[in-house]
């Protein structure tokens, strides 16, 4: 059985009918993410009228001038709720203000801790002041680098924080050697995958639309990288997901 870590159901085109089609390809965990108020609702939704479905309620750096308030008042009550984020910083397209940016993470940083939740980082060409926010704010124990792509550097520097390491079809492109090496380098029991989607498919569905379904092939990818029997991945990174999100044992 597989978890998808990370993905954005319903989103689009990606509506829930995408949960039936990717169980039947043996994903049958899935962490559908908040990236602001309606998106955050949205997933709450999902996770509440679907076994095995987990939410998160966050504010992505894209949407960081809204203000954390807006997705804030989402956090209470929320028995599906396991984490805060995506949040964190993206000065490739600088669509909000770095300063509203940096503000917005160390708000859902100091929120996921208030909470006892995880907390899911988006960072972009921001590495050293997504590092200086999470030692300032205090990275909560747990804390996932969704959609890493660092290279070993960047992997060593997270892993020192104790964060988990989270994998997306970006591993499957052929100009990504730094993040295969990432991939390689973090220990198995800090390492998650993800879909992302419904975007960054894996190849080769590269440049269409992503899919829960397709999580099997980014652990296929990596237990190539690393040596390892596909199922061992497989079951590594099930338990790696029930630890960072504190799923119950088992529970699907």
């Amino acid at each position: 059985m597989w978890c998808d870590s990370h993905c954005h159901v319903p989103y689009d085109n990606l509506g829930p009918e995408a949960l039936e089609e990717a169980r039947a390809a043996g994903v049958t965990r899935f962490v559908t993410v908040g990236t602001d108020a309606a998106q955050s609702e949205a997933a709450l939704d999902l996770a509440a009228t679907h076994e095995g479905v987990w939410a998160t309620v966050g504010l992505h750096p894209h949407d960081a001038s809204a203000g954390v308030q807006t997705v804030e008042p989402l956090v209470r009550g929320q028995e599906k709720l396991v984490a805060i984020g995506e949040c964190g910083l993206d000065y490739h397209y600088d669509f909000s203000p770095r300063t509203a940016q940096r503000q917005a993470f160390a708000a859902q940083v100091e929120l996921a801790r208030r909470h006892g939740l995880a907390l899911v980082v988006h960072t972009r060409e921001a590495w050293d002041d997504t590092f200086d926010i999470l030692r300032g704010a205090g990275a909560p124990s747990r804390t996932i680098f969704h959609c890493f792509t660092g290279g070993p550097k960047e992997a060593r520097r997270a892993l020192d924080t104790g964060a988990w390491l989270s994998f997306s079809g970006i591993v499957t492109f052929k100009n990504a050697g730094e993040i295969r090496e990432a991939a390689v380098l973090c220990p198995v029991e800090r390492l998650l995958v993800e879909t992302d989607s419904p975007y960054l498919a894996p190849v080769p569905h590269r440049g269409k639309p992503n899919s829960p379904k397709f999580v099997p092939l980014v652990g296929a990818a990596v237990a190539a990288l690393r040596g390892m029997a596909v199922e061992e991945v497989e079951e590594t990174t099930w338990a790696a997901a029930e630890e960072v999100f504190a799923l119950a044992p088992g529970l699907t």
